[in-house]
């Protein structure tokens, strides 16, 4: 269920403090690859992140999650579709639907920028993010077996998708 006073919206650059503090606070590391962020913090839009390429979830005024959603790659036969490369929800705001919008957004954007294909990366031991991508239609569609080594154990990379209907 999602609750109904969550507002998902484009990112905005006032919004890269929030967000900053956001990512640092969800680090785990059943989803990350890089180590926890230390100070100095490196800023959290940057050439290669810009606002434009995030979902902002909000309830209230406060920020919640985030998602960022790009094109895999710059290749033009590869237009069609979105990868998402990011998401976070905080975690008071966790189990009340606000990463099931984002997802539902992210498909919605795809859809408007003219997208039919959506995929994502997830790391294998994530069975929760796992869960909440195949409720929402995302299918496992690769496996890089051990492709990360983390915490002194061999972690795989799982490939999903799911097609946009028109």
């Amino acid at each position: 269920m999602i609750a109904p006073e969550t507002h998902i919206r484009r990112a905005l650059a006032a919004d890269e403090e929030a967000l900053g503090e956001l990512d640092r606070a969800t680090w785990s590391p059943l989803h990350a690859v890089q180590p926890a962020p230390e100070p100095p913090y490196a800023p959290f839009f940057d050439e290669r992140h810009r606002p434009e390429d995030y979902l902002v979830a909000e309830v209230g005024e406060a920020v919640v999650g985030y998602l960022r959603l790009v094109t895999p790659t710059p290749l033009a036969c590869n237009a069609h579709v979105r990868q998402i490369q990011g998401l976070a929800v905080a975690e008071s705001a966790r189990g009340r639907g606000v990463a099931r919008a984002l997802l539902r957004a992210a498909m919605a954007e795809t859809r408007r920028q003219g997208g039919n294909r959506i995929t994502l990366r997830v790391l294998g031991h994530n069975k929760p993010a796992r869960a909440l991508y195949e409720s929402e239609g995302f299918v496992v569609e690769g496996v890089l077996p051990g492709e990360f080594f983390l915490g002194g154990t061999y972690v795989d990379d799982i490939l999903m998708g799911r097609p946009i209907p028109a």
